[in-house]
C-alpha cells in the first residue's frame, strides 16, 4: 500500500487561510524528506471560489522536477492542465463528480461535460511526458442526491473516453460510506474496468476513514490519500468533514519506510500546521502519541 498525502490540496482547502508559497514548499519538503511516497500539492480551481489554492501555480514552480516527480495537481478541465504543466507540473489529478449536482455545485457543468473534455486533458499530459488520474468525487454518496448507484461509478470507468487515465481515484467525499461499500466497489472496479491502479480517498466524517481504507487495500486498491491532522474537505459539500489523518493511517499500516521517530516527526508537522491554521486536530494517533505511555515506542518522549 502507498500513502498519497493531501495535505496541501484537499487538506487545506477548506481553511479560509492561504499559506504563503514558500511556507507550502517547506511542507512538500518535509513530507518528501519523511519517506511520503506521493503527495497532493493543489488545485487549479477559481481562487476566488478556493483561495487557500490560489498560489498553487507559484507552488508548482518553487518545486524541483525529482520533487514535482512524486507531487499530483488538481484539474477540472484540459485549460488547467495546460497551465499546470506551464508552472511544470507533470502528474494530473483529473476530477469530476459521479453526481451531475455535486459536479455542478463543484466545477459548473455536468458530469457528461466533463467526460467529454477528458480526452483532450489526457492527451495534453501524455504530450507533457506526464500522467494523469481519472478522479471520481462522490462515488458513494452525494450531498444533493443522496446515495451514487455504483453502476454509474462502473459506466465511467468503463467509458472509453477515460482511457489513458493510470490511475482512477475513488472518492468518498462526504465520509459516508461503510468498509463493505468499500470493498464492494473497489472490488468492482477492480475486476470490471480497465487495469489501473486504484487509489481510495476518504474521510472521516463518521469515524470510518481508516477502516475504510484498509477495506479499499484488502480488496485492491495500491493507495490510500490522507491528510495531516485530518485536515481539508470539501467547499461544495455540505455534510463533509477533514480527510482520514495521514497519522492515523501511518500508525495503522506502519510501512517499511514509518519509524517511529519518523512517526514523531509527522505528528509534530501537524501538530504545529493545524496550530497555525486555527484548525481542530482530528489525528487520533497524535492523541495517543502524546499520551503517558511511555513504554511504547510509538509514544512521543517530548
Amino acid at each position: 500500500m502507498t500513502l498519497r498525502d493531501v495535505t496541501l490540496r484537499d487538506g487545506l482547502q477548506l481553511t479560509g487561510k492561504l499559506l504563503p508559497t514558500e511556507r507550502k514548499v517547506r511542507l512538500v519538503r518535509s513530507l518528501l524528506d519523511a519517506g511520503v511516497p506521493e503527495l497532493e500539492i493543489g488545485s487549479l480551481a477559481r481562487p476566488d471560489l478556493v483561495p487557500p489554492m490560489a498560489n498553487s501555480l507559484e507552488l508548482i514552480a518553487a518545486l524541483t522536477e525529482e520533487e514535482l516527480d512524486r507531487c499530483w495537481v488538481w484539474v477540472a478541465t484540459p485549460r488547467h492542465v495546460e497551465k499546470a504543466i506551464a508552472a511544470g507540473a507533470r502528474h494530473f489529478q483529473y476530477c469530476f463528480s459521479v453526481s451531475d449536482a455535486h459536479n455542478n455545485a463543484n466545477i459548473g457543468r455536468d458530469t457528461e461535460t466533463s467526460i467529454a473534455a477528458m480526452p483532450a486533458a489526457v492527451d495534453l499530459a501524455h504530450a507533457a511526458g506526464g500522467s494523469i488520474q481519472l478522479c471520481l468525487a462522490t462515488s458513494f454518496t452525494c450531498p444533493f442526491d443522496g446515495p451514487v448507484d455504483a453502476d454509474r461509478v462502473l459506466e465511467i470507468a468503463c467509458d472509453p473516453r477515460t482511457d489513458g487515465a493510470a490511475d482512477i481515484v475513488l472518492a468518498d467525499t462526504l465520509g459516508q460510506a461503510v468498509p463493505g461499500q468499500v470493498a464492494e466497489l473497489v472490488s468492482r472496479v477492480r475486476a470490471e474496468s480497465p487495469g489501473r491502479r486504484i487509489v481510495y480517498h476518504g474521510h472521516d466524517t463518521w469515524g470510518l476513514g481508516v477502516a475504510n481504507s484498509l477495506a479499499a487495500v484488502s480488496a485492491g486498491a495500491s493507495v490510500v490519500d490522507g491528510a495531516l491532522a485530518g485536515l481539508g474537505g470539501c467547499p461544495f459539500a455540505p455534510g463533509a468533514s477533514g480527510n482520514t489523518a495521514t497519522e492515523d493511517l501511518l500508525f495503522a499500516t506502519r510501512p517499511q519506510w514509518l519509524s517511529p521517530e519518523v512517526f514523531a516527526d509527522l505528528v509534530r508537522l501537524g501538530e504545529d500546521l493545524a496550530a497555525e491554521l486555527d484548525e481542530p486536530n482530528r489525528a487520533r494517533a497524535t492523541q495517543g502519541a502524546r499520551s503517558e505511555a511511555a513504554a511504547f515506542e510509538w509514544v512521543l518522549r517530548s
